[in-house]
């Protein structure tokens, strides 16, 4: 396929102007004209870069791009991955917040269906626009059992601060770091948020309003959406495509 038609596609099917985004998302970085493999992984790092190369990928479509805003001096780490990527001719396409907010294939929409939960409306405002969304239970559930799945079916390890309610009906998801939300969700009484990382603030400002809040891993919650790209881009576009797995353990 080629690759402006390709990046058209994206560009549109991730709806990429409507967020005001910190990282350059889109095609971040040219390389062949003609594409027919794509890996996919959540960052852009040396070792993924390498692994899309050895795959004999003609693009990589990360969560985690290499430019973010812009870029300043091509020294260091910036001038390795980018000098990988240019002999190489290999694509580089980010999406970062889109991804998070895509109500198909976004993490956060995926992150719900862990629990088998479909959106029930927008959730976590960031910038004017909310990127996360949240879901109901029929039943109350224990936290407990909250946790188990999303443990079991992330394959990741996990930890509840139960600072709120045990017993859970209402979740709100914001994959990768998620602690902008915390007030939104003890204001909208949303009963546990979902969330890959947490800091000391976000630990001082969950116990004080109080909000329980899960924690499941920034790289492991951040696989979701593109795994799920993936399979769209594949099967929409007939496209080989294959995942670069490169977890952090955080």
């Amino acid at each position: 396929m080629n690759r402006d038609e390709l990046v058209a596609f994206l560009d549109e099917y991730l709806q990429i102007s409507a967020f005001p985004d910190k990282s350059s998302n889109g095609l971040q970085v040219e390389g062949k004209e003609e594409v027919e493999r794509i890996a996919f992984a959540v960052d852009t790092t040396l070792r993924t870069i390498e692994r899309a190369v050895k795959g004999k990928a003609d693009m990589l479509i990360v969560h985690h791009g290499m430019i973010w805003g812009g870029l300043g001096y091509i020294t260091g780490i910036h001038y390795k991955r980018l000098k990988a990527l240019i002999e190489n001719g290999l694509n580089l396409y980010a999406v970062h917040l889109p991804l998070d907010a895509h109500p198909e294939v976004g993490n956060n929409v995926e992150l719900l269906r862990l629990l088998e939960l479909e959106p029930n409306g927008p959730f976590g405002e960031y910038k004017g626009l909310s990127i996360g969304f949240y879901g109901e239970f029929e039943k109350e559930q224990p936290i407990e059992k909250v946790a188990q799945v999303i443990a079991e079916k992330l394959d990741t390890t996990v930890k509840t601060y139960e600072f709120g309610k045990r017993e859970i009906k209402t979740v709100g998801a914001i994959s990768g770091a998620g602690g902008f939300a915390l007030e939104e969700a003890h204001r909208k009484d949303i009963d546990l948020l979902i969330t890959g990382e947490f800091t000391h603030a976000d630990y001082l400002t969950a116990i004080d309003l109080p909000q329980s809040v899960l924690v499941a891993g920034h790289y492991k919650t951040e696989t979701l959406g593109v795994k799920a790209l993936m399979e769209v881009v594949g099967a929409k576009l007939g496209l080989d495509v294959f995942f670069i797995d490169e977890p952090t353990g955080l």
